[in-house]
């Protein structure tokens, strides 16, 4: 009995002020409480050092790849090659989304896939894009006869998918 007489005594005639006034700072603790405490759905921040970095590894593998090939040209003799890319490889990542449509208007909603693991969460790669090549030099031994250079130029550029502009050719010396 004593702790509802002590409400009523509390409450008295201001009853639905002090009511307003309690409910709003018990608001603004839980508001407060829910920015301290870590919430499992916030954004996992995607780290690329989760991912094998190859780039590098892409690049010197091409060039000599390219050298080895431009080798077997009749006239080429020693082959040195110099390629050059614009970025390094891009990684998209696995997501899953889902999609409204109203007559008003339509909503497209996308979420990373993340799994979990020992060492937290970590998302799902769903491709790796190779770095863009942006040019070639070729040095070789035969680059100072027209027909090797123009054979040499055409193969870099059907092999790389690169316009000739992009090539330069010339003699080792």
């Amino acid at each position: 009995m004593e702790v509802t007489d002590r409400i009523k005594k509390f409450f008295g005639k201001e009853k639905n002020t002090k009511l307003a006034v309690i409910l709003g700072a018990a608001g603004m603790f839980l508001i407060l409480l829910s920015s301290v405490i870590p919430d499992k759905e916030r954004p996992v921040n995607i780290k690329e050092e989760n991912v094998p970095q190859f780039s590098e590894d892409y690049r010197s593998d091409t060039e000599k790849e390219l050298r080895e090939f431009l080798e077997q040209i009749e006239g080429a003799g020693d082959v040195r090659v110099y390629i050059t890319v614009g970025s390094s490889e891009r990684y998209v990542y696995a997501a899953e989304g889902k999609k409204s449509r109203t007559e008003e208007r339509s909503e497209e909603e996308e979420k990373y896939v993340i799994i979990g693991g020992e060492n937290g969460k970590t998302p799902v790669i769903q491709r790796v894009e190779l770095p863009e090549i942006t040019g070639a030099a070729v040095i070789c031994t035969g680059g100072d006869i027209p027909e090797v250079r123009e054979r040499i130029y055409r193969t870099v550029s059907a092999a790389l998918g690169l316009p000739t502009g992009k090539i330069y050719v010339t003699k080792l010396g």
